[in-house]
């Protein structure tokens, strides 16, 4: 397989183990629905237990048992497949796909050990860096303006860290360029919990700051849309712990960070309280169950552990979670765009930046206990752009590298 393919080796392992696990829950899924008319259930209720007997719950039986086995045989071919070829480079349309399926599925894929799933990793001119055995790529960071300023970038949900570049723009590569940081990127599983992604992210900056070639000086972390809850899920951790690092961070930049939520995953939790009104239409409610934990913790931006052991992530309930404070004497910003004209407008009130509204990007809340303390001149708002405008809006860098820029003066 040619290096320059989009696709590897693993992908197919990966792609084929997805398919027969499709298989096997759709036929479950028919079968329930099955079951379900069979038993002849009132439109409204609950769903009768059990699965279909005799000769049709033989037939279900049958379909599932083939598909394990073609399955295995498939799985074990391209296991030999993959030693035989192994991998060659990625290309970034391989990184889109395969971080939109982590950010639907990625929770999945570490528990079923699908070789799809994204290991976090961080990265420095596109490459991993090896933070186990310290190898650094020595010459790059000597090469730099300041290379004891650190610049991480943490992407969003269902994206990479190659989709900081976008028309053309990379807010890492621009700060490098005119303030000296040394930018590296955070590739991760989206589709995970917050938290923990969180708790790996503060221990992958424990071990960044200590096989760091040169000291750290001033870590500074850009978070994009979920990338912002990781970041403030890895100060707690990080805190708690003991860690170095947060003794190093200087600044928190959030863009577009939903810091109480996204109402998307709050409206696609009542779609599953709809299905499963009755019988016959509770099989399919199974369908909305299979966004992640990444997903359902955006419904009101979950960040702890706490927050989901012990429950039921679907379950319709209030927004119960432990408030996290900013971090002490880190300078935290918010950017926070809408695609309305002006504040309050129909658009803005509906679709705020396409997925965030405006108070919660700005951590704003009416309760004080879980309200964000960001300070009026470290908020930034504009109309008329999107979610992922905010990746590459000149506008957005600039307001950016001003904050940057002022901090550094007064320091």
């Amino acid at each position: 397989m040619s290096p320059k393919s989009p696709v590897r080796a693993a992908d197919l392992r990966g792609v084929s183990r997805l398919a027969i696990d499709a298989v096997t829950g759709l036929t479950d899924l028919v079968e329930a629905m099955h079951h379900n008319i069979g038993s002849a259930s009132s439109m409204v209720g609950i769903a009768p237990k059990g699965r279909t007997s005799g000769i049709t719950g033989m037939v279900y039986g049958s379909i599932r048992g083939v598909t394990r086995m073609v399955g295995g045989g498939l799985d074990s071919l391209l296991a030999r497949l993959n030693s035989l070829l192994g991998e060659g480079a990625s290309p970034p349309t391989r990184e889109a796909l395969i971080a939109v399926l982590n950010g639907v599925l990625g929770d999945y894929l570490v528990a079923t050990g699908n070789p799809l799933a994204i290991p976090m990793t961080l990265r420095l001119d596109g490459r991993p860096l090896n933070l186990a055995t310290g190898r650094m790529n020595a010459v790059a960071v000597r090469a730099r303006a300041h290379p004891g300023k650190l610049l991480i970038l943490v992407h969003g949900l269902c994206m990479s860290d190659q989709q900081w570049t976008r028309h053309g723009h990379d807010h890492g590569a621009a700060l490098a360029r005119d303030l000296g940081y040394t930018p590296l990127y955070l590739h991760y599983n989206s589709g995970l919990h917050v938290s923990t992604n969180g708790r790996e992210f503060a221990s992958m900056l424990e071990a960044l700051v200590h096989a760091w070639p040169v000291p750290v000086t001033d870590l500074t972390i850009v978070g994009h849309s979920m990338g912002g809850l990781v970041a403030r899920s890895a100060c707690h951790f990080g805190h708690a712990a003991g860690h170095t690092w947060p003794r190093v961070l200087r600044h928190l930049i959030f863009l577009g960070t939903p810091h109480h939520g996204a109402p998307l995953e709050r409206g696609g939790n009542w779609v599953d309280l709809l299905l499963s009104v009755s019988p016959y239409s509770a099989p399919l409610a199974r369908l909305g169950k299979i966004r992640s934990a990444g997903v359902t913790d955006l419904r009101y931006g979950l960040l702890l552990d706490e927050d989901w052991e012990g429950r039921d992530r679907f379950a319709r309930r209030r927004d119960a979670r432990t408030p996290v404070p900013l971090p002490a004497g880190v300078g935290c910003y918010a950017i926070a765009v809408t695609t309305g004209a002006a504040a309050g407008d129909a658009r803005d009130r509906m679709l705020g930046d396409g997925l965030v509204p405006l108070a919660s990007a700005l951590g704003r809340h009416p309760k004080p206990e879980r309200a964000l303390p960001i300070p009026e001149e470290n908020q930034w708002v504009r109309y008329g752009m999107n979610h992922l405008d905010l990746l590459s809006s000149p506008e957005v860098y600039a307001q950016i590298r001003r904050w940057l820029e002022a901090a550094q003066r007064k320091g």
